[in-house]
């Protein structure tokens, strides 16, 4: 919204700074933040009185659980509110990929919603079908898909990108929107099963959102493209901004979650922070990196199919719980301990992905 004040500039005044996406992004970064600073507390205690018990508690999970009983979850609001509106003031609404990215966010944000919604009011831990939850997420991915297919240039359109190889392109024609769909949706569910510790899921996901940020920028300018040899998707620059607000938001909330949480994400932020991942790894052909940057959430997703495929075909666990991060638990690991080393696996992986971009 405020880009639009750039058309006041003469070139050599105040204005001017709003052309650029680096301090758009800068700007949406500090305005989410401050959003989560401000309004954290309040919205914390909007939710412990609308809850009550709070988020129902696994009976089967790690027994240091039980002393989180009462926690208000949904504290995934802190996140999106900040993040919409720091991107609606700082990013250009004229940007197909912005629209596409939040539409999948908030897209998600709803189902997540609506699952916690009955689990807190239920005081059970099922909520939504499971068969509902992925019926409706996609047929949001596949919107997006679709979306996304139609805004690439026609040289990139429906095909797959290969890190490293930077002149390989595979034609998947209509095949390409079931395999973005996939994509978004297993982002999505990935981040949702990685959140099960205080912390955990959150600083992960604005690591790969801040890694996926940074593409975003590079392959949305054709100098840093040709420089680079990865492909030329204009317009995704823009997405930084999302990204970088998200980063703000994802702070915010991160004062709060720190261990002993105050409040929990809940399905409401996971499902969305991990369309938002899938939806801007779609959007700048950079699919098969996000296995890499968020390569964490593909673990903790392998983790809970392979126990349960495992555990149908013998009757026995390969973990001593699923997902991983519980099974770390289990061994006596503490918390702060499997946060912060996963935290650290995570850094790692978003480097190595950062790395393709150069590696050609």
């Amino acid at each position: 919204m405020l880009y639009w004040l750039a058309h006041l500039s003469d070139g050599g005044d105040l204005f001017n700074l709003f052309r650029y996406i680096t301090f758009r992004a800068g700007a949406a970064f500090f305005t989410a933040l401050i959003f989560g600073f401000l309004f954290g507390r309040p919205l914390i205690d909007i939710l412990r009185r609308k809850q009550g018990k709070g988020q129902p508690i696994r009976t089967d999970g790690p027994q240091s659980h039980f002393a989180k009983a009462g926690t208000p979850t949904m504290g995934g609001l802190l996140i999106l509110s900040a993040m919409l509106v720091s991107t609606l003031l700082w990013a250009r609404l004229d940007n197909g990929y912005i629209w596409i990215v939040l539409g999948v966010t908030y897209g998600y944000a709803l189902i997540g919603f609506a699952d916690d919604y009955a689990k807190v009011t239920k005081q059970n831990v099922k909520g939504v079908s499971s068969r509902t939850r992925m019926v409706l997420g996609l047929l949001l991915a596949g919107l997006a898909a679709v979306a996304a297919a139609w805004l690439h240039p026609a040289d990139l359109s429906n095909r797959l990108a290969l890190p490293i190889f930077k002149d390989v392109l595979i034609n998947l024609s209509w095949f390409y929107v079931p395999f973005a769909m996939v994509v978004i949706v297993g982002a999505a569910n990935a981040v949702n099963l990685t959140d099960g510790l205080d912390g955990l899921a959150i600083m992960p996901a604005m690591i790969a959102a801040g890694t996926l940020g940074a593409i975003a920028y590079v392959v949305g300018r054709a100098d840093f493209t040709t420089y680079l040899g990865v492909h030329f998707v204009p317009g995704t620059g823009e997405i930084f901004v999302f990204t970088a607000a998200l980063i703000g938001g994802g702070l915010g909330f991160l004062w709060y979650n720190a261990p002993p949480a105050a409040v929990f994400m809940g399905d409401t932020g996971s499902l969305a922070l991990g369309g938002a991942l899938g939806a801007i790894a779609v959007c700048t052909k950079h699919e098969l990196v996000l296995a890499i940057v968020g390569g964490l959430f593909v673990v903790e997703a392998l983790s809970v199919i392979i126990q349960v495929a495992y555990f149908k075909r013998t009757g026995k666990r390969v973990f001593l719980m699923a997902p991983i991060h519980h099974h770390f638990e289990k061994k006596g690991w503490a918390e702060p301990q499997i946060v912060i080393r996963f935290w650290i696996i995570s850094l790692i992986l978003a480097l190595i992905g950062l790395a393709t971009l150069k590696l050609r």
